[in-house]
C-alpha cells in the first residue's frame, strides 16, 4: 500500500505509546481513523490532540478481549466510514513474575489483551478486507515473540502466539490469492506506560493487592535502568510500521539486535537444544538502520 490519503486506519489501544504514534502517522499521511482503547478518557484525549492536527477521528471504547466489545469495534468501524484498509492490532499489556508464582488470573490477563485481541481483531475485520481484496493488518507482537525473556512467562506466550498466527495468516492469505498485505510488528525496547498495564487489570482477575504485585515484580528479574535509558520512542515505531506496510515487510523490526538474538536462537535450536533465553539487562538496542 503506497497511498494512505483517505484510507481508514483502525488502531488498537490507541490511545498512547505505539498505537497513538502510529495513529498519528498514518493521519500525516492523510488517513482517517478509528481509535480504540479500553481507557476512555485518554483515548479522548487521544483523540482531540489528533483532530487538534486536522486528523478525522473516531473514537470506540473498546475491550480487546472481549468478543463482542471487538464486534462492536468493526460494526462502528464499518458503519461509520463504510470501509477499512488497515487494521493495526497493537493492544497490548505486560505482567511479570517467575511462572510458578502465577495465578490463572495472571495468564488470563496478558493473553486475553495481547493474544485474544490479535484474534478478535483478525477475526472481525479480515473478512471484509479478504472481500474487498485490499487493505493490509498489522500485529503488534514483540521481540519476546521471536526470543524469550526470562521472567515474563504470559508475555512471552502471547508474544509468540501473535508471530505464528500472522505468519498463518500471511500463508493462507498468499494461498488465497488474495491482496491483503500481512506484517507482525516486533520491537525491542519502546518508551510506553506497557510498565503500568496493571493500571488496567479487571477486578475479577485481581489475586493480589497492589502491593504484592510490585513486591512479585521486584523479585522478578526485569530490565535495568541501564536498558530503559536506551528505548526507543513510540514514534520510531511508528515509522518502521509506516514503511514496512509500503514495502508490504512481513517482519517489522525496530532494533539493531533482533538479528543476533534472532539467530542465536535458532543456533541453539540446530545445535544443542538449549533455548537461548534473553537475560532482560541485555534486551535492549539501539534503532534498526535501513538501506
Amino acid at each position: 500500500m503506497q497511498d494512505f490519503e483517505g484510507k481508514v486506519a483502525v488502531v488498537t489501544g490507541g490511545a498512547s505509546g505505539i498505537g497513538l504514534a502510529m495513529a498519528t502517522r498514518f493521519a500525516a499521511e492523510g488517513a482517517r481513523l478509528v481509535l480504540a482503547d479500553i481507557e476512555e478518557d485518554v483515548l479522548e484525549q487521544a483523540a482531540a490532540g489528533l483532530r487538534d492536527g486536522g486528523a478525522e477521528v473516531l473514537t470506540v471504547q473498546t475491550d480487546c478481549g472481549d468478543a463482542a466489545s471487538m464486534d462492536n469495534l468493526a460494526e462502528e468501524s464499518l458503519g461509520h466510514y463504510g470501509s477499512v484498509h488497515i487494521v493495526c492490532n497493537n493492544a497490548g499489556v505486560g505482567g511479570r513474575g517467575r511462572m510458578w508464582e502465577l495465578s490463572v488470573n495472571d495468564w488470563e490477563f496478558v493473553l486475553r489483551v495481547n493474544l485474544w485481541g490479535v484474534i478478535h481483531g483478525v477475526r472481525v475485520f479480515a473478512p471484509h478486507l479478504v472481500e474487498r481484496d485490499e487493505g493490509h493488518i498489522v500485529n503488534t507482537a514483540s521481540m519476546a515473540g521471536l526470543v524469550s525473556t526470562a521472567g515474563s512467562g504470559p508475555y512471552n506466550v502471547s508474544k509468540h502466539g501473535v508471530v505464528t498466527l500472522s505468519e498463518t495468516l500471511y500463508g493462507e492469505l498468499r494461498d488465497a490469492g488474495s491482496n491483503v498485505g500481512v506484517s507482525v510488528l516486533c520491537p525491542g525496547i519502546i518508551s510506553t506506560n506497557l510498565r503500568n498495564s496493571e493500571r488496567n487489570r479487571p477486578d475479577h482477575l485481581r489475586d493480589l493487592s497492589d502491593a504484592e504485585l510490585e513486591a512479585r515484580t521486584q523479585r522478578t528479574p526485569g530490565f535495568s535502568d541501564r536498558s530503559r535509558l536506551r528505548a526507543l520512542e513510540p514514534e520510531w515505531a511508528a515509522e518502521c510500521v509506516l514503511e514496512g506496510v509500503r514495502a508490504n515487510r512481513f517482519y517489522i523490526l525496530t532494533h539493531e539486535d533482533h538479528e543476533g538474538q534472532i539467530a542465536r536462537r535458532h543456533e541453539a535450536i540446530q545445535n544443542d537444544g538449549v533455548p537461548a533465553v534473553v537475560r532482560p539487562t541485555v534486551y535492549a538496542g539501539g534503532p534498526l538502520e535501513r538501506g
